[in-house]
């Protein structure tokens, strides 16, 4: 069997390996997988080899590393098949093992060739890979070369995950010959307003005035002394509470990442007091309404408090995005980023088109009476949804 790990070595070290398909089990087991194939994926930025297990009604994967990929094939092959076939770039190999474990390999023309893999297509990022970025390298997220950093990866992900988002928006802020006016509230380290800041003005080539708003001191120097290194002349930070921000008359986009509990709503008033054209925001530890949802049927829910948690998180964002809709702006839930990486990962995006729908104040009251809430949103937008709520 020396020879067979010989073989699967070789072609896995040297990237040559398109696809494996072991088969021919030594004993059935009904319960058991039939057959294992085995690709090379990228993720991650990485390769690894993906093993998947065909049982009779079901699929599942693993995916590993070389060395480990080479461990699992010679395990399988050891234990339980007598037979792989091996399909690389230079040749097609037919491992047969006899019961005495004497392995013999045939070796073929190749018959296949490298495609691309559902996994393993390069993604057209709007930030690429591999092509240095100054915000990014000195953010640390690529070094000199444009590597992207293993260990962020995921930071590369949702960078350009939450540009695609704008992308999307982009109609309903160009062409209006004038500086886009922008809020970042509760910036952060602000890996997402440096890139909102590049795409606008180094891909888009627009015009734009981008303040970003934090209540940590050293935070906003820390950002503001990276824009300074930058050059990025259009953004600069401040210390200041969501709430209570007056440094703008007019806004043309709210952004709002993770701003905690009531911090979001706050974030939505402001942003529809400024009449925003598009708002962006991802919500974090929504808690106002947990003590209050109730209803009786759906006790078999609240009485489990994780649920009901999430349950809380749920309504808060729907009715988030219902009083959205009572405000003139057309709302979207959207994935922000893949649930494996973060459990906060749901974006609210909005864009102001001054249409009410035709349902949405009784569906909004409904909603209400049905959890028996009274939300912090609508308490603040109490004045503009008197007139609203009696039509």
């Amino acid at each position: 069997m020396e020879n067979v790990r010989e073989l699967l070595e070789q072609i896995i070290g040297n990237e040559i390996l398109i696809d494996v398909v072991l088969s021919n089990l030594r004993k059935k087991d009904p319960e058991g997988f039939q057959k294992v194939s085995v690709r090379p994926v990228i993720l991650k930025g990485e390769r690894q080899y993906q093993f998947t297990y065909h049982y009779e009604k079901k699929v599942t994967h693993e995916n590993l590393g070389s060395r480990e990929a080479v461990g699992k094939a010679m395990e399988l092959l050891e234990n339980y098949f007598k037979q792989g076939q091996c399909f690389t770039v230079d040749a097609d190999y037919q491992i047969l093992i006899s019961k005495k474990m004497k392995a013999a390999i045939l070796k073929k023309k190749a018959t296949k060739q490298q495609e691309d893999l559902s996994h393993n297509r390069k993604k057209q990022y709007i930030i690429p890979e591999n092509v240095p970025n100054p915000f990014l390298i000195r953010l640390g997220v690529m070094n000199e070369k444009g590597k992207v950093l293993a260990n962020k990866y995921d930071k590369f992900r949702q960078i350009n995950r939450f540009l695609e988002m704008v992308a999307d928006v982009m109609p309903a802020l160009e062409g209006k010959n004038e500086t886009l006016h922008i809020i970042d509230f509760g910036c952060g380290k602000s890996y997402l307003t440096f890139a909102l800041y590049h795409y606008l003005i180094d891909i888009r080539k627009l015009k734009v005035n981008i303040i970003g708003l934090d209540l940590k001191k050293d935070v906003v120097n820390h950002c503001n002394g990276v824009a300074q290194e930058l050059g990025y002349e259009d953004l600069r930070f401040l210390v200041g509470d969501i709430g209570k921000f007056q440094g703008r008359e007019k806004v043309n986009m709210v952004v709002s990442l993770h701003a905690c509990d009531t911090a979001t709503d706050a974030a939505l008033v402001k942003a529809i007091e400024w009449n925003a054209d598009v708002i962006l925001s991802v919500p974090c530890c929504q808690h106002e309404l947990l003590p209050q949802i109730h209803n009786d049927i759906m006790a078999p829910m609240e009485k489990h408090g994780i649920i009901k948690e999430r349950l809380s998180s749920l309504i808060t964002d729907s009715v988030r995005a219902n009083l959205l809709e009572l405000m003139g702006y057309s709302a979207q839930m959207l994935e922000f980023i893949d649930m494996e990486h973060t459990p906060k990962n749901l974006l609210i995006r909005a864009v102001k088109t001054g249409r009410i729908p035709a349902h949405a104040v009784e569906e909004y009251k409904r909603f209400k009476t049905f959890w028996q809430i009274d939300p912090y949103m609508e308490r603040a937008l109490a004045e503009k949804l008197k007139g609203i709520f009696q039509e």
